[in-house]
């Protein structure tokens, strides 16, 4: 794999996901890495990508469809895939999960050919990435770091949010952290200014927070400015799964061609509510986001 502006390191899952909808659940691959790479698949082919996964012979299938669409995809291999069981409520802000398998952790010599401008990480439980992995990788380039993994703690399947004993460690080698509002409050200590919150996470050496709040919108933080990012209404909500992977997406894709934060996220936060108004992956393309963007003077 040749260098890449932006490299996801991460697990494609199995999610079953289940919604008032679809009660009795919906099968299918998800992940950051999947999200995310099929997201910016569908965008112009101005940012070049590629995905480093790791999963168990129930996906390799597909590892085969994002390599058949064109997309520069590295499967490591693991003895068994993450499986996720989703369930949301009538507000699909809320999600309860279960995780019913796992795979192995990434490691430095796995990694030690991948180069990048941009290591966007996919953490999704705990010992995805270790602390030295992090190090590693942002010798090589900038990391983005979604920080859902490292909260994550399994007991009997069920996962709860807690904090992470390596934070610190791990956030001094962050150049951009996605945390949603949930996640922040976790992070934080019970932090729920957002201002006090992004500033606090800034000091510990985070350069660009991004704070997603569903379908009130995001806020990014710089280091000395803030943007409030509007969430714009889709015509149907559908599943939120991978909302916040399509942000990053956005964002990333975003920031990568030389856009401002805000302009960064406004694209996100578009394609976000695309995202919102189907199961599975972005598939609409770069217009249609950039036509909601207008319809809202933006």
């Amino acid at each position: 794999m040749n260098k890449k502006q932006i490299l996801c390191i991460g697990h494609i899952t199995h999610d079953r996901i289940i919604t008032p909808q679809q009660p009795d659940g919906v099968d299918c691959a998800g992940g950051t890495a999947y999200y995310v790479a099929w997201a910016i698949n569908h965008l112009p082919q101005d940012v070049s990508f590629g995905v480093i996964t790791a999963v168990g012979d129930d996906l390799t299938h597909e590892v085969k469809l994002l390599a058949d669409a064109g997309i520069d995809i590295t499967n490591l291999g693991s003895p068994a895939s993450v499986y996720f069981e989703n369930k949301y409520g009538e507000n699909m802000n809320n999600r309860r999960q279960r995780v019913l398998s796992k795979a192995a952790p990434f490691t430095i010599e796995q990694l030690k050919d991948a180069e990048a401008d941009i290591f966007h990480l996919g953490t999704l439980l705990q010992d995805d990435f270790a602390p030295e992995v992090v190090e590693y990788l942002a010798n090589k380039g900038r990391v983005c770091v979604d920080v859902q993994g490292y909260l994550r703690e399994v007991r009997d399947q069920k996962v709860y949010a807690v904090d992470w004993h390596d934070k610190l460690r791990v956030l001094r080698s962050t150049d951009i952290l996605k945390v949603n509002e949930h996640e922040i409050d976790v992070l934080t200590d019970g932090e729920h200014d957002l201002h006090r919150a992004a500033r606090l996470i800034s000091s510990w050496g985070v350069r660009e927070v991004l704070i997603t709040l569903g379908s009130y919108g995001s806020v990014i933080y710089d280091g000395s400015s803030f943007y409030e990012i509007p969430g714009y209404p889709p015509r149907q909500v559908v599943d939120a799964t991978g909302c916040g992977d399509t942000y990053a997406a956005g964002y990333l894709y975003a920031r990568a061609q030389g856009a401002s934060c805000s302009e960064a996220g406004h694209l996100a936060a578009a394609m976000c509510t695309l995202k919102l108004e189907h199961t599975g992956p972005f598939d609409a393309d770069i217009d249609a986001a950039l036509q909601i963007l207008a319809d809202y003077g933006k």
